[in-house]
This record gives structure tokens, C-alpha cells and sequence, in this order.
């Protein structure tokens, strides 16, 4: 096999694996994200905690204090 051949195959080759991991990354993000949009994030007034709960809910008890809460706003 002459030298140009094998350095254009492996040049190629090392690139699609690249860019396999990279689009293996995005689909992962993007598994992770969908998951992390869908609850919704509490701070407990009394001892601080951050925590999540269904989606739709308004009020939610601490699950460190028992207090009940307010969802956050950004």
C-alpha cells in the first residue's frame, strides 16, 4: 500500500471516530437535558435545600425539613 494511501485512511478513519463520539455526546446531552426541563425546582425557606418535584406542582414539602415551599423563579 503506498504511503499516501495509509496516511488518507487514517486520517479519515481518526476523524469519523471523532465524529462519532462527538454526535454520540450530543444525544447524550440531549437525553439529559429533556430530562432536567421536566420537573420542577424548589428552595426550602427554612434549611435552604434545593430539590425537585413533578411538574405542574405549585407548593411542595422539604424532604430534609418537612417545609412547605414556593417553586423558583428565575
Amino acid at each position: 500500500m503506498p504511503p499516501d494511501t495509509y496516511i488518507a485512511l487514517l486520517v479519515t478513519g481518526l476523524l469519523g471516530s471523532v465524529g462519532l463520539l462527538l454526535l454520540a455526546d450530543e444525544f447524550r446531552l440531549r437525553r439529559i437535558r429533556g430530562v432536567a426541563q421536566v420537573d420542577t425546582l424548589f428552595r426550602c425557606t427554612r434549611c435552604t435545600f434545593v430539590y425537585t418535584d413533578d411538574p405542574g406542582v405549585e407548593r411542595s414539602r422539604c424532604p430534609q425539613c418537612g417545609q412547605t415551599n414556593q417553586v423558583v423563579r428565575f
